[in-house]
């Protein structure tokens, strides 16, 4: 692979566009360049056609989305424009560079139902406004182009930015215990391992739908329980049902209960699966003391 392939990374200052950056760098790639809000508005389709067919990259890797799920149900045609449109605009000017391109997607696209993991193919029917759009991006994206990859991942943390371990070892290091939901079960994904993935995938052209998250299906409570151990904080984790944490905070968005995503389409294609999470939890801990 040309180590002087022009790759465009948006949303540059969250976990995953931090990590693709330094990723890229570490394999020697000369030609990355990063960007995010105030470089270009994604929801502004001359400005996004201008800059990506001048900038004429050969690789745009789209992280850059409206995460913030509660906040997204109050605000839904702005969370439309950003979520859908804007991977739709990325998408058209990618076609006309011959891009390949990278979009970054959800286990939110599902409905949660049942207990089976989900394959790339099935049914999608997202809850939330989060969701839906993610979905509705998804569909702009595969019917703009077809050298596109689309990664859905779940349960996200990394260095830069804020993340449910992040608040874990905050409010563990200040209370006695503290409440997480215990009937959601899916993945976690660390930013550093997907990085990983994210460069192998550019470097090939085995385009389609994939699921990327780290190894193991756990619970949030899970989750929360094993941060408070290997942080070694003395915070109680009680285990509380979806519905008995929205009475205790009321005004959220639905939540897929079942997040479970199959990862044959990752093998199939060959792609390495991600580490186990435990492993992924243990040097995300050791990168936050280091850093």
């Amino acid at each position: 692979m040309k180590k002087d392939m022009k790759i465009l990374i948006t949303g540059i200052k969250g976990q995953l566009g931090y990590d693709c950056v330094r990723e890229l760098k570490e394999r020697g790639y000369t030609n990355v360049k990063g960007i995010d809000i105030e470089d270009l508005d994604i929801t502004d389709e001359s400005a996004v056609h201008k800059f990506i067919t001048e900038y004429n990259p050969d690789v745009v890797m789209h992280n850059a989305a409206w995460t913030a799920v509660d906040k997204a149900e109050q605000m839904p045609e702005k969370v439309y424009q950003v979520n859908a449109l804007g991977p739709k605009y990325i998408a058209e000017a990618c076609k006309e560079v011959n891009a390949k391109m990278v979009y970054i997607s959800t286990d939110y696209v599902f409905d949660g139902k049942g207990e089976s993991q989900f394959e790339v193919d099935d049914p999608k029917n997202g809850l939330s406004v989060y969701g839906k759009t993610k979905s509705q991006g998804e569909d702009f994206v595969t019917s703009a182009i077809s050298n596109y990859f689309i990664v859905r991942i779940s349960w996200v943390f990394g260095y830069n930015g804020n993340n449910f371990v992040k608040t874990m070892l905050k409010l563990g290091s200040r209370m006695s215990e503290i409440n997480v939901v215990c009937d959601q079960i899916g993945s976690v994904t660390y930013t550093y391992d997907l990085s990983k993935l994210l460069c192998d995938m550019i470097e090939t052209e085995k385009y389609g739908i994939y699921h990327a998250t780290n190894e193991g299906m756990i619970s949030w409570a899970d989750f929360a329980t094993e941060i408070m151990k290997q942080a070694n904080l003395a915070c109680k984790v009680n285990h509380v049902t979806t519905e008995e944490y929205k009475r205790l905070v009321p005004n959220q968005a639905d939540r897929p209960l079942n997040s479970r995503m199959s990862k044959k389409s990752l093998d199939n294609a060959g792609f390495n699966r991600l580490p186990d999470w435990k492993d992924a939890l243990n040097r995300y801990l050791h990168e936050l003391e280091e850093k």
